[in-house]
């Protein structure tokens, strides 16, 4: 029994679970741009949780409002719940709406991504409900071309400008921005808004302009320029009014396009165009002038090349002059001085040659030519430079390299060089490698040397260390040299030389006897220095002055007597130690 209730009561959850329905509706798949989107997301139960998606490339201006309702019919029950939202999309192309979810009965449950094609900008039809009407017939955003006919590299012009009336409008983002492919383009900057009266569609409008662009096309053909979208806030009248009877504003926002725009480029003509001809358009003036004509040697000559006018300036390249091969020409340091208004590109365009001539005599510098096309008449114009002559005064002779026959001798050689040498000679370099030399088998081998005087040397400092007593001898004979080195400098006070002198004398004997200060009474002194074969008589001296210093600190004195006093300490410990054994 237990086993046929279980099996029904996962029967009826399974039909329950499969009786829920979460799906995403969406008002259209395909809209402009400038087209609001409705996305609904519908369920037949009461869910929890409910995560909506992250709705990237669109932007929310309404949402979510919330619908339930619940009906009975012939006896049975119907549910729906509804989350709602209004999206404007942020770009063109394809934007996918992603899964929202929710929880029933400790499910997940999520709807099915839906794709949405979004096209460029494009006017529909209005509804008259709509409140965005006011703005739509009050607000415009137009892109004025000075020339839509032109030929490959004459410039036009691009001046967007928005057009309102009867509104207010305060911000603005851009949506897209105009992509000029096929064109040289140069932004000119404004450097602020100013508000100006203009009439538009036969009314008056206050317009702003927003955007100024100088294009020169690259290529003929019908080129298009992407529009320029825009997402504006604007203010529209109400009906309705304050207390005080201003009347109240209404805030949205609105974006606007400016449309595509397609200019006709007309290829520049075959007929008659020069063999030289590098791409200018325009009206130029060409000129090359050299720094100086007459030459010493060792000085050198700047040759400037310059086209001069209104044109394309930045599009094309400048003639390069041919010089006789006496004279050495460098690459051109080029340098532009151009602006570039609305009415297209003027100024100058430089390349500036240095040559350094090699050897004495007149060079000619052959003239150049520049070509354009002249956009008044319609015609290509060629510019030819005179013939420049270049003078060296001084410097080497070249050598006369004709034969007999007229012909020029290949093989002359020219006295301002040396002969190129025609055989190799290789000198045999000695150079002998470190790996195997003499030194490099003494660094090897010098750290194994040092090792056995470091062990040696460790060794002795290890003995030095561990023999306490001898540590003691030789600490104590230091001191005794000490104080008896400071009762030599205080050999003229009488004080500080008795108290040095008292000190060697104790030092000497802890270093000798090996014997502490405690124990040096006078009775025990002697008996050590006897035991150790010192003379009864350099005994009785060594103490009588070891007393005598206590007393002739406080007693009168000679200097005479301290040097008595120094001389025979001196000879008493020497004494001692030659006696002790």
């Amino acid at each position: 029994m237990k086993k046929y209730f279980v099996a029904i009561v996962f029967l009826m959850c399974g039909l329950i679970s499969a009786q829920v329905q979460f799906e995403a509706r969406v008002s259209k798949t395909t809209l402009a741009l400038n087209e609001r989107l409705r996305v609904d997301f519908m369920m037949n139960v009461d869910g929890d949780n409910f995560a909506q998606p992250s709705f990237e490339g669109f932007r929310i201006i309404a949402g979510p409002s919330q619908q339930v309702s619940q009906s009975w019919v012939n006896g049975r029950s119907s549910f729906e719940k509804a989350y709602s939202y209004f999206l404007l999309p942020n770009q063109k192309g394809t934007i996918v709406i992603k899964s929202a979810a929710i929880e029933y009965n400790g499910q997940i449950y999520r709807t099915a991504p839906i794709k949405i094609n979004v096209t460029a900008a494009q006017e529909q039809p209005r509804d008259p409900n709509d409140s965005q009407i006011a703005a739509d017939d009050n607000l415009y955003l137009v892109a004025d071309v000075s020339k839509d006919n032109l030929y490959v590299n004459e410039p036009t012009t691009v001046v967007y400008k928005l057009y309102f009336a009867n509104i207010g409008i305060s911000n603005f983002r851009e949506l897209n921005k105009p992509k000029y492919n096929d064109f040289w383009s140069q932004n000119i900057e404004i450097k602020q808004l100013v508000a100006e009266e203009g009439i538009f569609k036969g009314q008056n409008y206050r317009y702003i302009v927003l955007k100024k662009v100088v294009l020169y096309p690259q290529k003929s053909g019908k080129l298009k320029i992407e529009p320029l979208s825009l997402e504006i806030d604007v203010q529209l009248p109400s009906n309705r009014r304050d207390m005080f009877g201003r009347m109240l504003l209404t805030e949205t926002s609105k974006r606007v396009s400016a449309g595509s725009k397609t200019i006709n480029v007309k290829p520049l003509p075959e007929i008659g165009k020069p063999d030289n001809f590098s791409g200018a358009v325009g009206k130029f003036d060409f000129k090359v002038t050299p720094s100086k004509n007459n030459l010493k040697n060792g000085e050198s000559l700047d040759l400037i090349v310059s086209v001069t006018g209104k044109g394309n300036l930045k599009l094309f390249s400048l003639p390069k002059p041919e010089v006789p091969n006496a004279l050495e020409m460098y690459d051109p340091v080029h340098s532009e001085d151009i602006s570039t208004p609305l009415s297209g590109m003027n100024g100058k365009t430089i390349d500036s040659y240095t040559i350094i001539p090699q050897y004495k005599g007149n060079y000619p510098i052959k003239p150049l030519q520049f070509s354009y096309f002249d956009l008044d008449s319609r015609t290509y114009k060629t510019i030819s430079s005179p013939e420049i002559m270049v003078n060296v005064l001084e410097g080497p002779t070249p050598v006369d390299t004709t034969r007999a026959d007229g012909n020029k001798n290949k093989n002359a050689i020219v006295d301002h060089f040396r002969p190129i040498k025609l055989k190799t000679e290789l000198n045999e370099i000695n150079k002998k490698d470190f790996l195997g030399s003499n030194l490099f088998y003494v660094l090897l081998f010098i750290p194994f040397l040092l090792l056995p005087l470091l062990i040696l040397f460790k060794n002795k400092r290890e003995a030095l260390a561990g023999d306490i007593s001898g540590n003691r001898i030789r600490m104590n004979n230091r001191l005794a040299k000490k104080y008896l080195s400071e009762a030599k400098k205080q050999i003229k006070n009488k004080e500080l030389f008795y108290i040095a002198l008292e000190k060697a004398m104790h030092n000497f004997l802890k270093a000798k006897l090996n014997i502490e200060t405690s124990e040096m009474s006078k009775n025990n002194i002697q008996e050590l220095l006897l035991s150790r074969n010192a003379s009864e008589e350099t005994v009785i001296e060594f103490i009588a002055l070891t007393e005598n210093c206590e007393i002739a600190r406080y007693a009168p004195s000679s200097s005479v007597t301290i040097q008595q006093d120094f001389d025979k300490a001196v000879f008493i410990i020497s004494e001692l130690e030659k006696q002790i054994s």
